[in-house]
């Protein structure tokens, strides 16, 4: 399958700029650094493992991209806890980053029930 037909790739993809837009002004540069890779992880490595198109390798980077997710709402909950970040706007952004995990979730169990 084309990574780019999956909606949990495109959703984590919009996931990903919607962090920068959110971090745009964050003088941490540090923590900016940190939160943006983790959000550029998920959508990278879903393609990543898509284009190693094996369904053990698709559910190995399933499962990077799901921890990456979590790695991302830790990030995003600190960062409203230390005030770098509005509150309203970085929970809407943790909601969808679960949602994209438990997609990816649900995926794993398919590609691991091909295998």
């Amino acid at each position: 399958m084309n990574f780019e037909n999956l909606d949990v790739w495109k959703r984590a993809s919009r996931l990903s700029c919607n962090i920068y837009h959110l971090f745009k002004s964050c003088n941490d540069f540090g923590f900016k650094d940190q939160v943006t890779r983790a959000a550029i992880s998920i959508p990278s490595n879903i393609a990543e493992g898509e284009e190693r198109q094996t369904d053990k390798e698709s559910a190995r980077f399933m499962y990077y991209s799901k921890g990456s997710a979590a790695e991302l709402v830790t990030q995003l909950y600190i960062a409203i806890e230390v005030g770098l970040v509005d509150k309203k706007k970085a929970l809407v952004l943790i909601d969808e980053a679960k949602q994209i995990s438990s997609m990816l979730a649900a995926l794993i169990l398919i590609r691991k029930d091909s295998v």
